[in-house]
């Protein structure tokens, strides 16, 4: 059954009346995490297991296979962030986020797609009937989102009319309900709006062709004048309709944490190959085991130190920032600037080991079949990405000196 509902000029839109919320709870609910406790531990054990078998499939196929997408939710990776009035279980950021960081010291293109299981703390700005909705059939709905470039959408009686074609929808292909973005205006202070949508509504433009981070699926997802109800659409980083530490934790932080965090998993994974694996090699030209050699003893010690202190300023900042979304205090700009920070010290610091890593390898790492290729293709990635760029230190630089940071709705 549809409803027919007018543009501007007249012109009716067809839109059927299972809306996107309806749709997303019906392909989720055929997959539910495990009841917390041995059960879910043991449920993401066995995912860990499995992907050590697929990882290359993924990679091969460009993108994370929906039937593994499931083993994660068995395990609650798509839970974590759902808010307990909801029936969620929600889970502190740096639980999840270790998580995420031992399944990208598997494969960390995996690690990415499952790193947005934190995405429902964007929803919390949902009109609270919303939200109800997308939850009632399932708390473990997989969320993937093209943000940029955003577009001006039609604004209809009662929603907004969306045509574009949004960049880099990670997990697309596995995703139960799509965000595309569009440009706000005053009335979102300047933030973009992210309109919800039931994925057969729009297209997946296959055109993922990349070096690194292949796995992830981050294909263009195209629309054709879709049809968006209010009640659909939230401002990104918005103010939470509901009240509970997790939608008190700062939200655009968290989302460049669990990028950078994808990066420290990378770099775990490239250290443990060169220091379980690679230090036992001989040199072809006859030299003695690479472990034994003066420069990688040190650049092996210097790159596990370099890891650790940025690993240990990233947790010490969420656990710190949390103990206060749960304490109900203040969260600060500045406790804001600091996530910020640290998320972009741990992506640079991955990226800056896995280097390290790749040339305590030698030679043989430049070929395509060696292990450290998959770490330092993916694990250059995350620092790459516009939330964790060089331009971070910068703003936060500028707001601990109280001065504009000079990005647009920073932290």
């Amino acid at each position: 059954m549809a409803l027919a509902t007018k543009d501007e000029s007249g012109v009716a839109i067809m839109t059927d009346t299972v809306d996107a919320a309806t749709a997303a709870g019906r392909l989720a609910a055929g997959v539910a995490a495990e009841p917390a406790g041995p059960a879910r531990d043991a449920a993401f054990a066995h995912a860990l297991q499995v992907l050590h078998e697929r990882r290359d499939e993924f990679n091969e196929q460009g993108h994370v296979s929906r039937d593994y997408i499931a083993l994660l939710k068995k395990a609650g990776l798509f839970g974590v962030a759902v808010p307990e009035q909801f029936g969620g279980d929600p889970q502190p950021p740096a639980q999840f986020m270790k998580q995420v960081e031992q399944i990208s010291a598997i494969d960390p293109a995996t690690g990415w797609v499952a790193s947005f299981g934190s995405a429902p703390v964007y929803f919390a700005s949902l009109p609270v009937e919303t939200q109800r909705r997308i939850y009632a059939e399932s708390t473990d709905i997989v969320f993937a989102a093209g943000m940029f470039p955003m577009f001006e959408a039609e604004r209809v009686e009662g929603g907004y009319i969306c045509s574009g074609e949004w960049q880099f929808a990670s997990g697309c292909k596995g995703a139960d309900l799509l965000g595309m973005g569009l440009r706000g205006g005053e009335e979102t202070n300047g933030k973009p709006l992210t309109a919800l949508v039931d994925p057969a509504k729009v297209d997946i433009v296959d055109n993922w062709s990349v070096a690194g981070m292949k796995a992830t699926g981050s294909h263009n997802v195209r629309a054709d004048r879709v049809f968006v109800p209010d009640e659909m659409t939230f401002v990104r980083g918005g103010k939470p309709t509901i009240d509970e530490p997790v939608s008190r934790y700062p939200v655009i932080a968290y989302a460049a944490q669990v990028l950078a965090v994808v990066g420290l998993g990378a770099a775990r994974g490239a250290l443990d190959y060169v220091t379980e694996v690679g230090s036992a090699n001989a040199s072809i030209t006859g030299g003695p085991a690479k472990g034994n050699r003066a420069n990688y003893k040190s650049g092996l010690a210097k790159a596990e130190a370099d890891l650790r202190s940025a690993r240990a300023f990233f947790y010490e900042t969420t656990e710190e920032v949390w103990a206060k979304a749960v304490a109900n205090e203040e969260i600060t700009d500045r406790d804001k600037a600091l996530l910020r920070m640290a998320a972009a010290q741990a992506a640079h610091v991955s990226r800056d080991v896995v280097l390290a890593a790749f040339n305590l390898a030698g030679t043989g790492a430049i070929f395509e079949g060696h292990p450290l290729q998959r770490f330092l293709q993916d694990g250059l990635v995350p620092a790459q990405h516009a939330m964790l760029q060089e331009h971070i230190f910068e703003a936060a630089g500028a707001l601990l000196l109280g001065l504009d940071p000079g990005i647009p709705s920073f932290p």
